[in-house]
């Protein structure tokens, strides 16, 4: 008599190796969180150095007389809209320079809007004067990996 032998797993086999596919993800998970979290962090250090480096920018322009400026305004732009819309350059009204494509997006909040400073505001201040636009902060309150406020950034 032949004997006739099955292929395939049993289900103690089965349950061994979904137990061991199931540690292994629970292990992976909060690697890609913090894997997530270390790539908006990264990308609100750029987009804010974007900003910052914009706003330097024009504050060149205007203290080489490049661009007019509002007294008052201590040659930096009157709100970020000014980096992307552009500024006439010299006395003609045909040349424009744009400083930004475009405002960018908070990655933490996920919406185009930032804390602004003014010359005029106190260094610890969270509210923005209105005259000029000297620095740029995330609204967000949250705590970064190393520890500091997004805000302080």
């Amino acid at each position: 008599m032949q004997r006739v032998t099955q292929q395939g797993i049993t289900l103690l086999e089965l349950i061994i190796a979904s137990s061991i596919l199931l540690i292994l993800a629970s292990a992976a998970l909060p690697v890609f969180r913090y894997t997530v979290v270390r790539h908006k962090e990264f990308e609100l250090r750029r987009d804010l150095r974007q900003m910052r480096d914009a706003i330097d920018r024009y504050k060149d322009y205007s203290d080489r007389g490049m661009i007019r400026v509002e007294a008052g305004s201590e040659g930096y732009p009157p709100d970020l809209d000014t980096l992307v819309k552009g500024t006439n350059i010299g006395a003609g009204q045909d040349q424009k320079i744009r400083f930004l494509r475009r405002i960018p997006k908070d990655p933490i909040t996920g919406r185009a809007e930032w804390n602004l400073q003014a010359v005029q505001d106190d260094p610890d201040s969270t509210s923005w004067g209105g005259k000029n636009v000297f620095d740029v902060h995330s609204k967000s309150q949250g705590t970064a990996l190393d520890g500091t406020k997004y805000s302080g950034w």
